[in-house]
Formats: structure tokens, sequence, C-alpha cells
């Protein structure tokens, strides 16, 4: 399915203006239009054409999914049915947390390549009225009304200039918004981890492990999942900024070392070698905006808040955040009040989420990637069994999956279809 072109249109009239078409971005856009709501959309890409890294969904990310009726559609487009994570090394398993613990139908961890998710998104959205998708459009600059937003300015690959005037404008453009930006908030950015990802696919159609696994050697940590259609993703974790220095050693060492670090794959790794082009590195780093909210101006998912890839929990925030600010938008808009204050009860409710997070990602890159000795491993090996086969296990699985702030998506504030009488709108064209 293709992505519409948009109509050259100078300016368009509408009630929240989303910039940026991931998970958060559209899963927010098909809410607010659900529920009356008026949304222009400005995406950069064309065609859904863009990099994608995390496709880890946890259970609470696809509660969100579910609730929308997208899930299944989405994952009929082909994923991997993962049964939970377990941690390796020399053989000998470390940790096995089982998602089947939880209560059905999200008893499991979902590798569903974001590319699917999006396109069903995109798909529901436009079978709505009172869409307005502005795609190849990039945010250059936002409309102010004294110190409080109303809108925004972007520009299109082929010099034409699109303005959009809406009630709130909200940054969903990930971890490097131009929004925030333009906005002049601090991203907060912290060094917290001491790792940086490489990632890469191999063709692994009778290699499925079912699981994400956490291969730790002595160097470091490889993780492993499976990945559709037949294939294993693999994240190589290495000392933070070191990545330059490894590369300059040439893909030959690279493979070596591969090798050495998942000799079952090896006769992957020989038919299939990866080239240099292949790998491709994730900066690794935690974020906190210092503020997620102003007059006219909201930051969900990465724009707010930046995670690093241990837990798989940046997609599962990201829609949360969504199903959390979808009753305060719609009340702004209904009310006409879009004031900070009116804003801030999204902010409120999931800044808590996201710091638990990264401090749950800390602990976690220090007992899965972190280097230790023989003694450390066989404590690890004895103590964590334990732990999760008791109550307390199975607690820690459940906040993995659906971290401290469980948001549902609010289906009561959605218009019923067929109803003409839309929500009351505080910006008409």
């Amino acid at each position: 399915m293709k992505v519409p072109q948009m109509d050259r249109v100078n300016e368009v009239h509408t009630d929240v203006c989303v910039v940026g078409a991931g998970p958060a971005g559209l899963a927010l856009t098909l809410m607010l239009l659900r529920s009356g709501v008026r949304v222009a959309l400005l995406e950069r890409s064309t065609a859904l054409r863009r990099d994608f890294h995390g496709e880890i969904l946890q259970p609470g990310g696809q509660r969100v999914l579910g609730d929308l009726g997208v899930l299944d559609a989405a994952a009929g487009r082909g994923a991997c049915s993962l049964r939970g994570f377990q941690v390796v090394q020399d053989e000998r398993l470390l940790l096995d947390v089982d998602y089947r613990r939880l209560t059905p139908p999200y008893d499991r961890l979902l590798a569903l390549p974001q590319r699917h998710l999006l396109l069903e998104l995109f798909a529901a959205c436009r079978a709505l009225p009172g869409f307005t998708p502005l795609e190849g459009y990039r945010l250059s600059a936002l409309l102010r009304d004294g110190e409080a937003a109303c809108g925004a300015v972007a520009q299109h690959g082929t010099g034409h200039t699109a303005t959009v005037r809406a009630r709130v404008v909200v940054g969903a453009d990930g971890r490097y918004s131009r929004t925030r930006m333009l906005a002049g908030i601090d991203a907060g950015r912290t060094e917290a981890f001491d790792q940086d990802v490489v990632w890469f696919t191999l063709p692994a159609p009778h290699a499925a492990t079912g699981q994400v696994r956490v291969h730790r050697t002595a160097r470091g940590a490889l993780l492993v999942h499976d990945t559709y259609p037949g294939r294993l993703r693999i994240g190589w974790t290495l000392p933070h900024r070191s990545w330059n220095k490894i590369a300059a050693r040439g893909i030959d060492a690279i493979r070596r070392e591969l090798t050495d670090a998942l000799p079952q794959f090896a006769d992957l790794f020989r038919e299939h070698p990866p080239a240099l082009a292949d790998l491709k590195l994730l900066d690794v780093f935690a974020a906190q905006a210092t503020e997620w909210v102003r007059d006219g101006l909201m930051l969900v998912g990465d724009s707010a808040h930046t995670h690093g890839p241990i837990g798989a929990q940046g997609i599962n925030l990201a829609l949360q955040d969504a199903a959390a600010a979808h009753p305060v938008l719609l009340e702004a808009v209904r009310t006409g009040d879009a004031r900070r204050t009116a804003l801030l009860p999204y902010e409120v409710r999931r800044r808590p989420a996201a710091a638990a997070v990264h401090r749950m990602q800390r602990l976690q890159a220090k007992a899965l990637l972190g280097r230790g000795g023989p003694v450390t491993t066989r404590l690890r090996a004895h103590a964590a069994p334990l732990i999760l086969r008791s109550r307390i296990g199975e607690r820690i699985t459940r906040k993995i999956a659906y971290g401290t702030d469980p948001v549902g998506v609010r289906r009561d504030l959605f218009i019923p279809r067929g109803t003409s009488d839309r929500a009351p709108s505080g910006v008409r064209g």
C-alpha cells in the first residue's frame, strides 16, 4: 500500500498537528480521529520509507494496539512470536524470563517489523474523516501566538511549503526531535550507558530460537532474536564510542570475532557473511526532556524520553504515551484550552513511568551486559531461577511487560462509526 500523495495546499486548519508518523504519532492520530478530532500529520519520509530500529513489542504496547484493532492485521503481514528472553553464558542458562506466565492474549513478546505496524495504523487513519496526511514534509518552523505554539510550517522536498494552524502541536518525531529543538527544549541527554549497539540481520530460515537471547561473552554481549521473514536480528554490544576503531580493523576481523562469540551460528556467518555496510550503529543514550508540555505543545515517545535497547521498552512506552495523551488532548480541543496547565496531567502521569524504565535499564545493563568473573556467573546462574520461579519473579515479569503505568486506550471516548456529530473543536478553518 502506498501512502497517498498530498494535494498542493498552502494552509491547513485543523485541531491537532502531529509531527512524526512513527508508532506514537500514528497511534495517537488514530485515537484522536476516532474521537472526532481533526488531525494533520507531518512526516518527512515518503511511503513510510524510513530507518527502523526497535521492533520488539512488549505486552503493554500490544494491548494498546489490540485496543485499537490493528495488532492482528499488522502481525498478519509477518511477525515472530517469542516466548520471552534468556541470558546465556558458556552454554549455561543464567536467566529465563517466560512470558507465558502472563495472562493471554498478551503472554508473549512480538517481533513485528515497524513498517507492518505503521502501514496498518496509517490505513486505519486514512479511513476516517478529518485526517490530513502531509507526506514528505519536513518541519521547518513552529507558529506562535505570543508564547503559545499554534501550528507549524513544513517544507516539501519539491520546495512546496505548507502551513498548518492547530490548537496543539504534538512532537512525535523521535530521539532527535526537530519539534523539541525548534521549541528550545533541552533533550536532557545523559551518557547513562557504557555500551553502543551495532545491529544487523542474517538469513536463518531454519535457526529460529523462539526467544530473545542475550549471549554473554568475555568481551561483552550479543542480543539475538528471530525476525520476519526467517532471519535472525543480532545486536552486538560494544564499549561506548568504540565502533570507529573496531570498523577500522576491517570486516574480516569483525566476522571472526562474531563467529567466535556465536559459534552456534558459524554456518550462517560463513554462508551469509555480513558486509561492513550491513552493520548499523545505534548510539545508545538516555534522555529526559526538561519539559514535555508547553502552551499549545506536547512531546510524546522518544521526543520526550529516549531509552536504550535493553528490555525492548521504547515502542512500549511510546504507545502508552499516546494512550495517556489522547484524553488530555481531546479535552484541550473540546474546551479550547491548550495552555500548559491543561496539558500537564499527561506529563505528570507519564514522566515517572519513563524515569522508572531509565532506572531499570541501568540495572539491566550492568546485570546482563556487564563483565563479571566466574563467581559472579555462578551467583547469577543459581539466584536468578529461584527469583523468577517465585511470586517476586512473576511481578518482575509483569513490570517489564507492562511498565509501572500500564495505560489502556480510552475507547469510551471514541465516536461510534456513522455518527455525524463530531467533537466540538477549538479551531475551525
